[in-house]
């Protein structure tokens, strides 16, 4: 009889949700990589306006001025976003080492329960064997006490006959 892990289906449930959760990470991962995206994308903007600022009528410094305001504001409001993303990402780690502790404790407890199955295993082998071996024995025994009472049977008719001539 094969084995067969009585809580197999709970384990494939949690290795599921292990990886549900290793999406999650992926996903919040590559939120803070699109947001520090941005962020570069914002910085490279200023940097350029900065220089076209310097080239520039003089008249149109104001504006510049406000437009690079703006684009300062949304680099503040990118880093915020970015420090919010990296603590969700932190969060969904949490939650995947906590998913891949349940998933080992499972898989642990699985191959624990193998080893304990192959035990009883061989301890049911041996006892088959042991039986066989004894009913064998008492076969054997029993052949050789036949025998030898079949033998002292014909050595007492021989005994019998020779005593009669």
């Amino acid at each position: 009889m094969p084995f067969r892990y009585r809580l197999q289906k709970i384990l494939e449930i949690r290795i599921r949700k292990k990886e549900e959760q290793l999406q999650r990470v992926i996903k919040a991962q590559e939120e803070v990589n699109r947001i520090e995206f941005l962020i570069i994308q914002n910085r490279e903007q200023i940097k350029n306006l900065s220089e076209q600022m310097r080239k520039a009528d003089p008249m149109m410094y104001e504006q510049y001025d406000k437009f690079i305001k703006h684009l300062w504001e949304e680099d503040e409001k990118l880093q915020q976003e970015k420090q919010e993303a990296i603590k969700q990402l932190e969060k969904e780690k949490e939650l995947l080492i906590q998913r891949e502790q349940e998933v080992n404790v499972l898989e642990k407890h699985k191959e624990n329960q193998k080893e304990v199955y192959k035990q009883e295993e061989k301890a049911r082998e041996l006892k088959e064997l042991n039986e066989i071996g004894s009913q064998k024995f008492f076969i054997k025994n029993r052949e050789k006490k036949e025998e030898q009472e079949l033998e002292e049977l014909m050595k007492l008719q021989r005994d019998t006959e020779n005593y009669g001539n």
